[in-house]
């Protein structure tokens, strides 16, 4: 609550995680700018969670921690934390450090990733296109083009029915209808060479879809 109410103060948007479940959805939820991550989350481990994020996000990362053994700092420094700052701190070198971060990691940032290919499809968020491995433009519906770019931006990644509900913002979902399944049976129809025998957004029983496809992300 400390951190929260100091950093709002300073004109950030603060968004809370308590447990790495919490981070994912959180990260998949709206966008991130910097992560202060704390090394015991519950359950949780910060260096654990520090090196999940790494695998496919270049979010910086300010490791938060009550412990002043080197040793942890190191680890945390080759995990990918762009910074280290050991309890008790005060909250305005918090602040600076954070400042200094978004500065450094803003300059030497590379340019968005804007068009995702998949199989030969590209599918280019800014003109809100999607081509076929020909080279022909597939024609999409909004709710269709926003759940293919919700499954590109997370491959590999199994998502919830609540999860897709969550993404796709400004639908009006009912719980108890199919509708999640229905957008999804549009949009296999579209991009699968057989809709019957999904290759790309597959069924996890029990659990949700997942994207199976590898996705290359290109600035434009």
């Amino acid at each position: 609550m400390l951190l929260r109410r100091c950093l709002e103060g300073e004109g950030f948007s603060v968004a809370e995680a308590k447990e790495g479940q919490e981070v994912f959805a959180c990260l998949d939820r709206e966008p991130v700018h910097l992560i202060t991550l704390d090394l015991n989350l519950g359950k949780d481990n910060g260096l654990d969670l520090a090196r999940q994020i790494r695998k496919d996000r270049s979010i910086p990362i300010i490791m938060l921690t009550g412990k002043s053994d080197a040793i942890d700092r190191v680890v945390g420094l080759e995990l990918g934390a762009d910074d280290y700052l050991v309890k008790p701190f005060e909250l305005r070198e918090l602040v600076a450090r954070i400042r200094a971060v978004l500065r450094r990691t803003a300059s030497a940032a590379p340019p968005p990733a804007h068009v995702f290919v998949f199989e030969a499809w590209s599918l280019d968020i800014n003109r809100r296109s999607l081509k076929r491995p020909d080279g022909s433009d597939a024609d999409l519906t909004t709710g269709e083009f926003n759940l293919l770019q919700a499954f590109v931006q997370r491959p590999h990644r199994v998502l919830s029915r609540d999860d897709i509900m969550d993404l796709l913002k400004g639908h009006d979902w009912s719980p108890l209808d199919r509708s999640v399944d229905n957008l999804i049976a549009r949009l296999r129809k579209k991009i699968e060479s057989d809709s019957e025998r999904p290759t790309l957004i597959k069924t996890v029983r029990g659990a949700g879809y997942m994207f199976a496809a590898d996705v290359n992300r290109h600035g434009k």
